[in-house]
């Protein structure tokens, strides 16, 4: 951790983690239907999932808790139905710092590691899942079997990815940036190749005309979330025959990222932030 580029990255993850980060683009939330009972929500922080039907409400994440009103109007707008169940794909503010609110009248349900983070964090109560899981569990809700399956070690070790079965659906959470460079959280047991791994066994799962929620960015298809393994697989690799011929940092940043992703990086993982976090997780 001696670079300047790794000790902003650890500096960066902190304030991710803390929430104090906001890596949404826009103030406002965006809403599209995306199929079935299943809505998107676009705004500050990670994108929220919603399941709207006579079972009332389910939302995958929750923002920032400043965000909370916001949310709560898009909610009422999509079903005025009652807010039952909360999922987070996993620990950091963007995706959970509204879950101190919602866990006030929803069940928040979670990886176990992520309770274990939140109560490590100091979390209010409300804050905290109270229904957790090792690998798998499913929520039956508005007609359809929601499946969250725990990938891990890739983008942390607290992530899940949650499908819709009837809807044809899938919630990637962070293991899905559409068309810009990953966060991968080294300091919370990420790992570059866990994330390539976990990405590819989701693709292997997916029929071609699934629609697919990133954690941040558009709503997107497998068509997408291929073009994203291609690029992580094609620079983890440009950048592991590099330390095997002994480039240091340095070299590695001259050299940059094969020119076909020059256009993927964005405000809070740029270029070589990115080159950074590869270079990192191979030398650790």
């Amino acid at each position: 951790m001696s670079t300047p580029f790794r000790r902003s990255l650890f500096v960066s993850t902190a304030l991710l983690a803390l929430g104090v980060l906001n890596v949404g683009a826009q103030d406002a939330l965006t809403v599209t239907a995306v199929a079935g009972n299943i809505h998107m929500l676009e705004g500050k922080g990670g994108n929220i999932g919603v399941s709207a039907g006579e079972d009332g409400l389910l939302i995958v994440d929750d923002q920032f808790a400043s965000e909370e009103q916001k949310i709560r109007a898009a909610l009422k707008d999509i079903n005025p139905g009652p807010l039952k169940f909360v999922l987070n794909t996993h620990v950091h503010g963007d995706h959970t710092g509204g879950n101190e609110a919602f866990g006030k009248e929803a069940v928040i349900i979670a990886h176990e590691n992520v309770r274990k983070r939140l109560v490590d964090d100091e979390q209010p109560k409300s804050a905290l899942p109270v229904v957790t899981y090792e690998d798998k569990v499913s929520v039956h809700f508005n007609g359809e079997v929601i499946d969250l399956i725990h990938f891990p070690n890739g983008h942390t070790d607290t992530d899940t990815v949650i499908f819709f079965r009837s809807s044809n659906v899938v919630h990637m959470g962070d293991h899905f940036f559409s068309g810009r460079f990953p966060f991968i959280d080294l300091g919370r047991n990420g790992s570059v190749q866990g994330y390539l791994d976990n990405v590819a066994a989701v693709l292997a799962a997916l029929p071609d005309d699934v629609k697919i929620i990133p954690g941040h960015g558009p709503l997107s298809t497998k068509a997408d979330l291929q073009a994203f393994h291609t690029m992580i697989d094609t620079c983890y690799t440009a950048v592991k025959e590099q330390v095997k011929a002994g480039a240091d940092m340095e070299a590695i940043l001259a050299k940059g990222v094969p020119a076909a992703y020059k256009e993927w990086g964005w405000r809070f993982i740029s270029e070589e932030r990115w080159l950074a976090t590869l270079h990192d997780d191979l030398t650790k």
